[in-house]
């Protein structure tokens, strides 16, 4: 009878608690094992090029976020198959560091991690610094190989995935999509509608809105990770910007994970958020579109000039300058991911699976139907290449949109050289201004063998791209995989596909087959001719049928690191000087006593070069707090988007150089006591020994 009556007790508590406590989507059964980890990848902060715009004179001199590795490893519970996924704050996916990552990872887990489950894809940034891709064409505006920058990303890459290994938990994903408005535009519309108008009007806009998120928990339903993929460029900061940034998507994986890992400086919470990239290639983050700078009317829309140039033809976002519209851009993607993440209710569940294949893609027979089929080529950048896009837009006479070339830059061209008859007629109707399949030396200018790559979380298929697929290109792969996998017995209505873009290899552009003929900036850059996004389409194709029935495929040629024939010609660190009666670290230009929160404190002190320490995993400033106790607190880093590390050389041949801090102070600091704290390294010029420094502003008050 008790035993009855506790029950009954027992019944009713639980029933009342159901009420009153409504169940989450959280079950206590788990899926997959999750593992997280996130490390710093920050590259030489001074006198090195940008990757991205291709300009000369974009170095980097300074810090505004520093650069992140985000890993994600999935683990099936019941075959114990593994996948990677790795987003990195990076302009791109490197085929030199994929390969060295997988050589390293290989000492410290033997095969558990290899080019077949590993996915490392970039963000896109532009304000990263260069001279970590194996190829000549990618290092000609770096100098060559910039050895700092390329064992930054390897060793970071290494790491995250090592903390991701050692903090494997059970756990479950939940995935959301929905749209995001006023984020993104075509910046190649004349090239998107010479695609078939009865498949534009299959779609609302000319660019992909769609946001698909990824909610990750442990097995009490904790929050741990999120990855979202959403299409559009990291170009909100323009080509004028020196500071190291993830832009818009580096904003907004700061937003996420300050939110989830409050007080805890960025780059060392638990939890990790991913603003992964998908099909960018024609998609802007610069909403107010491209105007002729001299008079604010629209460019000429094919060849995206003013009185005939380029230059004057530049897009912009909608903030007061680069730093505001990355900061609008990147608010956008947090808060729509945010909405998503936090109403995720599709539970993934099924097989954890992977399929990887190199493939040469330099003469491949592509097959469109039984009467029509064409043939790839060995790679070639096109004249509008040199013109630019309307996000960082080009030099001297060159122009989008230009299918004839010229009779002064084909003799320019032919100087370094001149293109083969099989190559011009396999490009056509692309101009070639550079024919760079065809030269090896001093090494490859381009890759030829590339990954492809198709990873399976239950009914969530990525397919992982080597470059920057368009729009509609990447709306045409989505959509054959799709029916692939629906004849192979899948559901159509929960069966969900995406792109992760610009992994593992960077080969640059694919365009569809109507883009191309247009010869835009992406049309030119498509390396690999006219047909290359049928031969992608074809090759997933073959992924996902193999996938689905357990297929074994050839591994494929695997391309070579060419790590010994790099070149550099980059000059390094000979020594810091400083003026006579200075030293490293000396206050230069102080603080004033007070500040009024949204107001920006600033402090200059004598410098030495950053890149005699990188700080990875640290900081080049501190903004200090001081406590009831008279204890300073750090409280802000060079990790903080409230915090501006700039670096300028004041003398080249006495080695000088100055770095200003700048602290934006937000609204809800605490009011209180501060100071500006300078962490620094100098080189000595005969020992070539590196001796770190301090410097410290005055204390002020925030009112």
């Amino acid at each position: 009878m008790a035993n009855w009556f506790m029950k009954t007790i027992y019944s009713v508590i639980l029933a009342i608690n159901s009420i009153l406590y409504p169940a989450s989507v959280f079950s206590t059964d788990t899926e997959y094992g999750i593992g997280i980890g996130i490390a710093d990848i920050t590259g030489p902060a001074a006198e090195v090029n940008m990757m991205g715009y291709a300009m000369p004179e974009q170095k980097s001199s300074g810090i505004h976020l520093r650069q992140f590795s985000r890993a994600f490893i999935i683990e099936d519970k019941n075959s114990s198959n593994r996948t990677v996924f790795v987003s990195i704050d990076a302009c791109m996916g490197a085929q030199s560091v994929t390969l060295e990552v997988v050589k390293k990872l290989n000492v410290k887990f033997g095969n558990l991690y290899t080019e077949q489950n590993l996915v490392i894809s970039g963000i896109h940034t532009h304000s990263a610094p260069a001279g970590f891709l194996q190829f000549v064409l990618f290092q000609v505006t770096s100098l060559g190989f910039v050895n700092q920058t390329y064992t930054a990303l390897v060793d970071g890459i290494v790491e995250s995935i090592t903390r991701a290994h050692e903090n494997i938990v059970d756990g479950n994903i939940y995935m959301n999509s929905g749209e995001l408005l006023e984020s993104n535009i075509n910046r190649s519309p004349s090239a998107y509608e010479n695609n078939p108008a009865k498949e534009q009007a299959k779609y609302k806009y000319n660019v992909d809105k769609t946001m698909v998120v990824l909610k990750l928990v442990d097995a009490d339903g904790t929050d741990i990770g999120m990855i979202n993929w959403f299409a559009v460029h990291c170009t909100s900061m323009n080509n004028t910007n020196g500071l190291i940034s993830g832009d818009n998507k580096g904003y907004a994986s700061f937003l996420a994970e300050q939110h989830f890992n409050k007080g805890v400086a960025p780059g060392k919470g638990k939890f990790v958020a991913a603003f992964a990239q998908s099909n960018l290639g024609d998609v802007s983050p610069n909403t107010d579109g491209a105007k002729c700078i001299d008079t604010g009317k629209p460019c000429e829309r094919n060849s995206s000039t003013c009185d005939g140039k380029v230059e004057k033809c530049i897009a912009s976002g909608s903030g007061v300058d680069m730093f505001d519209s990355t900061k609008i851009i990147g608010t956008s993607q947090y808060k729509k991911a945010m909405e998503l993440y936090t109403s995720a209710t599709i539970k993934l569940s099924g097989p954890v699976q992977f399929i990887h294949q190199f493939l040469d893609m330099t003469n491949m027979t592509v097959k469109y139907n039984d009467t029509y089929k064409g043939k790839t080529c060995k790679p070639a950048m096109g004249f509008s290449f040199a013109a630019g896009t309307t996000d960082g837009p080009g030099a001297f006479d060159f122009t989008q949109g230009d299918t004839e070339g010229n009779a002064f830059w084909n003799a320019i061209r032919d100087l370094i050289k001149e293109p083969s008859d099989e190559l011009v007629e396999c490009h056509k109707p692309k101009p070639i201004l550079l024919p760079t399949g065809e030269i090896d030396f001093p090494y490859a200018w381009q890759p030829t063998i590339v990954d492809t790559q198709l990873t399976r979380l239950g009914q969530l298929f990525i397919i992982a791209v080597p470059g920057e697929f368009t729009t509609m290109c990447g709306r045409r792969l989505r959509d054959n995989v799709l029916q692939v996998l629906v004849a192979n017995g899948l559901k159509a209505d929960s069966t969900k596909v995406l792109i992760a873009g610009l992994s593992n290899t960077y080969s640059d552009y694919i365009t569809t087959l109507e883009e191309y003929q247009v010869q835009r900036y992406e049309g030119a850059s498509t390396i690999f001719g006219p047909h290359t996004c049928q031969a992608y389409i074809n090759q997933f194709k073959a992924l996902a049928e193999a996938m689905i029935k357990n297929t074994k495929l050839p591994a494929g040629p695997k391309p070579k690191l060419l790590l010994d024939d790099q070149l550099s010609f980059v000059t390094p660190v000979i020594y810091d000087g400083k003026p006579i009666g200075k030293e490293f670290g000396d206050v230069l230009t102080d603080v004033v006593a007070d500040y009024k929160r949204n107001t920006t404190v600033s402090a200059t002190f004598q410098a030495g070069n950053p890149r005699n320490n990188l700080k990875t995993g640290a900081t080049f400033l501190s903004v200090d707090y001081q406590d009831n106790s008279g204890k300073w607190i750090p409280r802000y880093t060079d990790a903080d988007w409230s915090t501006k590390f700039i670096w300028k050389r004041t003398s080249t041949i006495l080695g000088q150089s100055e770095v200003t801090i700048e602290w934006t102070i937000p609204s809800d600091a605490p009011i209180g006591t501060y100071r500006l704290k300078y962490y620094g390294d100098h080189k000595q010029a005969v020992t070539e020994t590196v001796h770190s420094f301090e410097g410290v502003s005055s204390s002020f008050k925030v009112h």
